[in-house]
């Protein structure tokens, strides 16, 4: 977005297949670095923060989902990343890269959406903040550390409007409207993203499919990176995916 810097990190292959990786609320691309690292083997990959998150500079007003999925294709452009291969997004960043699908279906080839919050059934952030206590114990220990700093950076650029918006968006709605291939990846162990919801989030895409991996928590690009690479290398060779 013009007059925001955007931090990218990057890893070019020519030739190769292009996967742009989006990150949750609060967080930053670092968590993503596993699923990055095995991917970069075999494809372009470019993972940035979006504004206001990590690295990159504050947007200025609230940080409205459409808003952050126009920064998204502002950063698109500027990389010139017309039309990625696929668009792998974790938690609230599913809500972020469904946006963009619904209003921009030429920038959308492919949707890998791994934990898309939010649950219909509890839009409340008490609700969320005890689902997430609850994962935490499940991530791997080194997980904690890099959440609890990029926590403090998002906070200290925007404040909570970014969780707001997060129990605010309705995903579900503008799913119906995404032409493109979409995945919805789910670990079995996420309290946050139930088994139902992650379901009716696939059933809700034209052209959804569905994968849960065995003892996963919510953030498997972290915990399951080798899982998530297999799944998304895959579902690069198959433009429908089936439930």
């Amino acid at each position: 977005m013009s007059g925001v810097d955007v931090y990218e990190r990057a890893a070019e292959l020519d030739g190769a297949p292009v996967v742009v990786l989006l990150h949750g609320i609060g967080v930053s691309s670092r968590y993503f670095l596993p699923t990055a690292g095995r991917l970069a083997e075999r494809c372009s990959v470019h993972a940035p923060d979006l504004p206001g998150f990590g690295r990159s500079g504050r947007l200025p007003g609230r940080p409205s989902v459409r808003r952050l999925a126009d920064a998204l294709e502002a950063w698109l452009d500027a990389a010139g990343l017309e039309r990625p291969d696929v668009l792998v997004a974790n938690s609230f960043g599913c809500q972020v890269v469904v946006d963009l699908a619904a209003r921009r279906p030429e920038r959308a080839v492919r949707l890998v959406l791994v934990g898309p919050t939010t649950d219909r059934r509890a839009r409340s952030l008490v609700v969320q903040g005890a689902r997430l206590a609850l994962d935490v114990v499940r991530e791997p220990p080194g997980l904690w550390a890099l959440v609890a700093l990029d926590y403090a950076l998002h906070l200290g650029k925007t404040g909570f409007d970014g969780f707001l918006e997060l129990t605010r968006d309705r995903i579900e709605e503008k799913l119906a409207r995404v032409a493109a291939p979409t995945l919805v990846v789910r670990g079995e162990r996420d309290p946050i993203v139930p088994r139902g919801w992650a379901a009716e989030l696939a059933a809700a895409a034209p052209r959804g499919g569905f994968v849960e991996v065995p003892g996963a928590p919510h953030a498997l690009n972290y915990a399951a990176p080798e899982a998530l690479t297999a799944i998304t290398l895959a579902f690069l060779q198959d433009v429908a995916p089936s439930g």
